[in-house]
């Protein structure tokens, strides 16, 4: 609904003139309580759930001091070496444990999500083969009048073997592939078994058009009984196959089949192994169950296909598939062959072959391309309810939500996020990002969560600084939840660097640059705590044309949704979505059947708990009758329809075709279109009306949807509003230049609060109002820095402290007093430094090679003047610095800037001041790798490198070709007097 509020005048600021007045009775701002759901979590990896009490606790107890808010734990592959101590996934042992885990991180104030699968998919050893996924094959045979098939109708599945590890013979290799020994050895990939394939159905169709079912005609033995009447025929065998995708990643016990997500008996099966597992136990502590992401065709060919499929489409499209194969399998090639002539069955051709590119096969007409939609959606429906919603309702019976990764799938995403409680992204894209975020907006889900900095960097090169980009990347999006990628559970007696994940930013107690972690957890802690109040205020929701990209055809039969760029790359959308962005239109997407929840109040579109100013149809070629009907009937109840380029010229699919299009161009024909403004047109209906225009931005101006000018000064934002009055914006400077100026808001502003997340600085505001009325709020934001702007706040608060120099920047000159604390693998020896420079060009022992903290100390006299606050400026710090004056901790600096304010009355006339200085990982691990030292010693992936530059000649990741990395306080440092 509407979120309808009384604002108190006599708790609202007035503007009395250019600035914004003081008030005698103003306090400091407060921010709001931390929790344990707005700190970050992490992805938690139980390598071969060798896990222990001690250990578990020990850790737990160091993730809780750094900051975090809870874990998600996820059991992978284990380490070589430590076998004796693998627990199988979901063993009474393993349960033991995470009882264990459960009870402590109560105890101890932490949040546990589970991931529900040993590795992602969810498969597993209890997956059988009546359950795993499955894809389609299929043969063609040409007949003329009078001639009978000789040769049976069979295919027979060709074997295949993929491993990430050790390589087998795939005749090495037993049925049920659990039922193998050393799993983790091999860490198998994709397995198909040598076996004939069960036949579904075979249609033969006539060059008159015929369609003939020959199913039943064809025994056990595969032999057709059926002479071709007149005329030339065309015979099309379907046979289901299966996929033979494993789980990856796949910890002991966690290893099999991936499942059949579009079955939902399949999903009651898998289920089912957690119903035993679970019995006895109590999962009180436990918030919710997790999937990471769908990632089933990552492999050699698709799960395309499902035992029901047939029925499915029927009853849910109207029609037969089986009548329209041969329009349905000239859309996309998994093995396809061409037609030959003659009585002679012909080998399937390359998998993946694409369509066009086929010689002596016909392009796909229109007939084709609906069908492929029709066969695109039906497979979207049964994940959204065979898997997703069956899931959701398992949970919810054992009280728990879901947290979903739907990005990959072959489905509308949508649909998927919005049947999820918490729906999860990963990526680096914005537009990526806001699939979840809307999803979660339109619906009324309080909570967006991120895989955050998977693959920030190449191993150990990523700072904590560059973590804190991503995740404002991801809070821009409508994120609110983050969770880091990640955290491997690595024991106490586990040599440095300990136990690694292969593709993260190895957020770990081992990492050199954990002393400042917690700074980072603090502050995305003040960043969620406002975050997570209030809802969202976005004020367009952008139609996904999913059916125009259903349509297109490709390599494969399916299609996979992952953002713009996987699914709607080259449409319209993609285009628009990224001039909503650059123009600061605060959007979320919609889907169809989401649309169909929509209302109206007020000429505002109602979903969620919050409400929109428009709809925009960004120049969708094709959209179902329902939908289109649906969008007429919100314009009659006083809502406002924004088309780009035209209205949609067809409705998709190929059910009842003709009822539906005239019903469609019915609708269609009742909108008198009038000359608005040149190049937009506009249609009355009911309270409402219908806009045409040839770009978004002319119907969003016409239609005076409000946008964020401060995008045009390089500031990014995503806003939240709230029921007393009140709006909050995130706000980040992405540029590389400071920014100090004045920006309007543009939503009713008497007061504004600056929040700084980092500095944790806050108070009111500097205001004025433009000549035309407009209320303008000061903001000062170095490169990379971000605010909290909090408006009409009820009480007045004292004024935030801007930085303004009153004099030159004064250096302080060495020498520097160096002395190393912690790290390794050795401690060098303190340094008397007459100039700052890298500790690695230092002539001495171990310096090159050391991870870890170290301190730079210089005494200072005060410096000249009476600023009543002083700006200490470090220059280029690597990586991370823990700033003291005169033995008081007074920050710690993540970057890109590393600056501070200090009061003037801190200083002395003697000043101490102490920088410690915390680098990376890499130069430790360089020298690793140049001593040849083991530390790679994973199964499965081991440790892959993200850029071939640094693949050894095992193909394993190494930085023994590695330069020293730049470590520690570079300067130059200085101080400058400020007003």
């Amino acid at each position: 609904m509407k979120i309808v509020c009384t604002l108190l005048a006599s708790l609202l600021a007035t503007v009395t003139g250019p600035v914004l007045a003081q008030s005698a009775s103003a306090v400091q701002p407060r921010w709001p309580a931390i929790t344990q759901q707005t700190r970050p979590w992490t992805r938690w990896w139980w390598m071969g759930s060798a896990v222990d009490n001690t250990n578990l606790t020990h850790l737990l107890t160091q993730y809780r001091d750094a900051g975090l808010g809870g874990v998600e734990i996820t059991s992978i592959y284990g380490v070589k070496g430590t076998e004796s101590q693998f627990i199988p996934f979901l063993s009474p042992t393993w349960m033991q444990r995470f009882d264990y885990t459960l009870t402590e991180a109560g105890r101890l104030g932490l949040g546990v999500d589970l991931a529900q699968a040993s590795g992602w998919p969810f498969g597993g050893p209890w997956v059988t083969t009546a359950d795993a996924c499955r894809y389609v094959a299929y043969q063609t045979y040409a007949l003329k009048a009078g001639q009978s098939l000789t040769e049976p109708v069979q295919y027979r599945q060709k074997s295949l073997v993929r491993t990430v590890g050790e390589p087998i013979d795939i005749r090495q290799v037993r049925d049920p592939i659990a039922t193998n020994p050393d799993l983790q050895r091999h860490a198998f990939d994709q397995v198909r078994f040598e076996k004939p394939l069960p036949l579904q159905t075979l249609m033969a169709y006539g060059d008159k058009g015929q369609r003939v079912d020959l199913t039943k005609r064809v025994d056990e033995q595969g032999k057709l009984n059926w002479t071709a009447p007149a005329g030339n025929w065309t015979l099309y065998a379907l046979f289901m196959g299966w996929h033979g995708k494993q789980v990856e990643r796949a910890g002991p016990g966690g290893e099999g089949d991936v499942i059949d997500h579009f079955s939902k008996t399949a999903t009651d099966h898998y289920l089912n192994r957690f119903n035993s597992a679970f019995r006895g136990h109590s999962l009180a502590g436990l918030r919710a169950f997790f999937n990471d992401s769908y990632e089933v065709d990552d492999a050699q060919g698709e799960g395309n296909w499902t035992p029901a499929l047939l029925t499915e489409f029927q009853k849910r499209r109207g029609y037969d598939l089986r009548n329209y194969l041969p329009a349905l399998l000239d859309q996309a090639r998994p093995g396809q062959e061409r037609v030959p002539s003659g009585n002679v069955a012909v080998s399937p051709g390359t998998a993946g072959q694409d369509a066009d590119a086929s010689a002596g096969v016909r392009p796909a007409d229109s007939t084709g391309f609906r069908v492929l939609s029709d066969y695109r959606e039906t497979l979207s429906d049964l994940l959204l309810d065979n898997y997703t919603r069956t899931w959701h309702d398992w949970a919810g019976k054992h009280g728990k939500q879901i947290r979903n990764q739907a990005h990959g799938s072959p489905a509308n995403i949508l649909d998927l996020y919005a049947a999820t409680d918490i729906p999860e992204i990963e990526g680096t894209e914005l537009l990526r990002i806001k699939f979840a975020s809307s999803a979660a907006n339109v619906t009324g889900k309080p909570l967006i969560s991120s895989e955050s900095a998977t693959w920030d960097n190449e191993h150990f090169l990523s700072t904590l600084g560059d973590v804190k980009k991503d995740l404002d990347l991801f809070w821009l999006g409508g994120v609110n939840h983050v969770f880091y990628h990640g955290t491997n559970y690595s024991p106490q007696q586990a040599e440095w660097p300990g136990w690694l994940f292969y593709a993260a930013v190895h957020v770990n107690p081992n990492n050199s640059f954990w002393p400042d972690f917690g700074k980072l957890n603090q502050y995305g802690a003040r960043v969620q705590s406002f975050l997570q109040q209030g809802k969202p205020d976005n004020d367009v929701l952008l139609y996904l044309p999913i059916y125009d990209a259903y349509i297109r055809p490709g390599k494969v039969l399916l299609q996979h949704f992952d953002g713009i760029e996987h699914g709607f790359k080259g449409l319209p959308v993609e285009q628009i979505a990224q001039q909503l962005v650059d123009r600061g239109y605060g959007f979320d997407y919609v889907s169809d059947r989401q649309i169909n929840g929509l209302r109206v109040a007020e000429n505002r579109l109602q979903t969620g708990g919050v409400d929109y100013q428009t709809l925009l149809v960004p120049d969708a070629k094709l959209m179902p009758l329902e939908t289109f009907g649906q969008l007429l009937s919100l314009a009659r109840n006083g809502a406002t329809i924004l088309m780009v380029g035209q209205l949609p010229a067809d409705v998709p699919g190929l059910g009842n075709l003709a009822g539906r299009r005239a019903t469609f161009r019915t609708l269609q024909s009742q909108l008198h279109f009038t000359a608005a403004e040149p190049g937009i047109r506009q249609a009355t209906v009911g309270k409402g009306r219908v806009l045409v225009g040839a770009t978004a931005e002319a119907v969003l101006r016409y239609s005076r949807i409000r946008r964020e000018a401060m995008v045009d000064v390089g500031l990014s934002f995503v806003r939240r509003r709230n029921c007393t009055g009140q709006h909050t914006y995130f706000v980040v400077n992405t540029t590389k230049k400071p920014f100090d100026g004045w920006v309007a808001p543009a939503t009713t502003t008497q007061r504004a609060t600056l929040y700084n997340p980092m500095t944790e600085q806050a108070g009111q505001a500097e205001m004025r109002q433009t000549a035309d009325g407009a209320t303008e709020i000061r903001l000062q934001l170095q490169p990379g820095e971000s605010m909290i702007v909090a408006t009409n706040q009820p009480e007045r608060s004292n004024a935030y402290t801007y930085q303004t120099p009153d004099g030159p920047a004064q250096p302080l000159t060495g020498p520097w007093q160096l002395t190393f604390l912690t790290g390794g693998p050795q401690v060098p020896k303190p340094v008397n430094m007459p100039a700052l420079t890298s500790w690695t060009e230092l002539n001495e022992p171990g310096v090159q090679a050391f991870s870890g903290s170290a301190a730079y100390a210089i005494t200072f006299p005060r410096p000249a003047g009476t600023a009543p606050i002083w700006l200490l400026d470090l220059g280029k710090v690597a990586e991370s610095a823990r700033v003291q004056l005169n033995g008081r901790d007074l920050a710690t600096l993540l970057g890109p800037t590393y600056q501070l304010t200090i009061p003037g009355n801190l200083l002395r006339d003697r000043n101490e001041l102490t920088v410690i200085v915390s680098n990376g990982m890499a130069n430790r691990m360089r020298d690793l790798d140049k001593r040849g030292v083991g530390w790679k010693k994973f199964y499965n992936i081991n440790m892959s490198a993200r850029l071939k530059e640094n693949r050894g000649p095992d193909g394993l990741f190494t930085a023994e070709h590695w330069q020293p990395r730049p470590s520690g306080l570079l300067g130059p440092v200085t101080m400058t007097p400020l007003k």
